[in-house]
């Protein structure tokens, strides 16, 4: 059925039930316990923070391994796994389009609609929930990316990240190389990460004056932080989802296991590797100067360069373990599979939904509960609110039901007849 807009004629509607496979979306719902999980540092108000103004430095013997785990696993590199899924979704949504016969720039303009839209949302939810908001991120980033590569050739994709590469190894080592000539490794970064901290305002009494601090944090983070981001080479992630997807390796996992295996064991461990120096610093058994491990500083950039990888591998890794699943007989664990997966296929309202149960509950204008909660008993809580969104979204994959969120931009991406198409 074709779909008349204003921009054009749409030979099709959005993704339909029988077309989706089970690595995306599972990989989508694994992430969003990734980023539940890494999300609970901002949340703990109360705490000492150490250089970096990222996870805490306090409490029992508990919470450091929670600490540690948590920079080693999760820490910057849960949101490379993240936009390395947004731009396979992107073009898998092209792809669908061009397939059934809509133009290509058709197609390309139902995405720009998207990220538009995304944009706003980013920044509404910035403004009243969460400061730290990743969708208007993304959504300038797809904005940009889907104008500039969506059309692209394999060679240029190619050529494209190998620049992207290039321009963050140069990013990342010229502040090194500049302390070592100089002979002053300790000039690597500013030990003043508080601000970084601050910028969620979660200890604001006041949900008003939170609001205005998240709103202009959500507005550099959207608007200032995403097309740096494309500056410093942080794009590959995004064009590496448009290769795979062309090659359709997350749907065929079989055809590119090799590759996938590959990936997942390099990816992995560089990404681990290259947190380790960090985490040992973070609990005293590493001792470096304060500003190398600051948001800026030497660890954190080796830690954020080897996340790129990190969020690699785990794609892969689970793609393997979904390709494992639906060849194996007998099946045991059907329905904690799925309703994983039921989570990936409603990301955006999972995503929200965190916010929704975090933010009243945990901030200093609402409940202020994460004045009383550690680095263990949060990742707990974080756990807890995984598993109700968890339940919230097999109970809807039973219903044949989408999210909220998916059926809101849907629409506006498609027309109100998208649901017929």
């Amino acid at each position: 059925m074709t779909i008349a807009t204003e921009e054009g004629p749409l030979r099709r509607g959005g993704v339909r039930p029988g077309e989706r496979a089970l690595a995306p979306d599972f990989a989508r719902g694994i992430m969003l316990l990734g980023i539940v999980l890494s999300n609970t540092a901002f949340h703990l108000w109360a705490a000492r923070r150490g250089p970096s103004g990222w996870q805490p430095v306090d409490g029992s013997w508990l919470d450091h391994a929670v600490q540690f785990t948590m920079i080693m696993v999760l820490d910057l590199r849960i949101y490379p796994l993240f936009a390395f899924l947004f731009g396979y979704g992107m073009m898998q949504v092209y792809l669908r389009q061009t397939a059934a016969g809509t133009d290509g720039r058709d197609a390309a303009k139902v995405l720009r609609r998207r990220s538009l839209w995304l944009i706003a949302i980013g920044l509404t939810h910035a403004t009243l929930l969460m400061s730290g908001d990743i969708i208007g991120f993304y959504g300038v980033l797809s904005l940009i990316l889907g104008l500039a590569f969506l059309r692209r050739s394999e060679r240029a994709l190619t050529w494209w990240i190998w620049i992207g590469v290039a321009l963050m190894l140069l990013v990342t080592a010229g502040p090194v190389i500049n302390a070592l000539l100089q002979g002053e490794l300790g000039t690597l970064g500013d030990a003043d990460a508080d601000a970084g901290f601050k910028a969620y305002a979660p200890d604001e009494e006041s949900w008003l004056t939170a609001a205005g601090t998240r709103l202009r944090t959500g507005l550099f983070v959207t608007l200032a932080a995403a097309p740096l981001t494309l500056v410093s080479g942080g794009y590959i992630l995004f064009l590496l989802g448009f290769r795979a997807a062309r090659r359709r390796i997350l749907e065929e996992p079989g055809r590119h296991r090799t590759l996938l295996l590959r990936t997942a064991v390099i990816g992995i461990a560089a990404g681990w590797l290259g947190a380790l120096p960090a985490a040992l610093a973070h609990i005293g058994v590493l001792r470096v100067p304060d500003d190398m491990q600051s948001e800026s500083g030497a660890l954190t950039a080796l830690r954020d360069i080897t996340g790129n990888a990190a969020g690699l591998g785990y794609v892969a890794a689970v793609t393997l373990f979904a390709h494992w699943w639906t060849t194996r007989k007998p099946r045991r664990g059907t329905t904690a599979v799925t309703a994983v997966a039921s989570v990936g296929k409603r990301s955006l309202s999972c995503y929200l939904a965190h916010s929704l149960l975090f933010a009243p509950v945990l901030a200093a204008w609402g409940l202020g509960l994460g004045a009383h909660l550690g680095s263990t008993t949060m990742a707990v809580f974080a756990l807890a609110v995984w598993l109700v969104t968890v339940a919230g979204a097999y109970a809807l994959e039973r219903a044949g039901r989408r999210g909220p969120a998916e059926a809101v931009l849907r629409r506006l991406m498609y027309g109100p007849r998208a649901d017929r198409a």
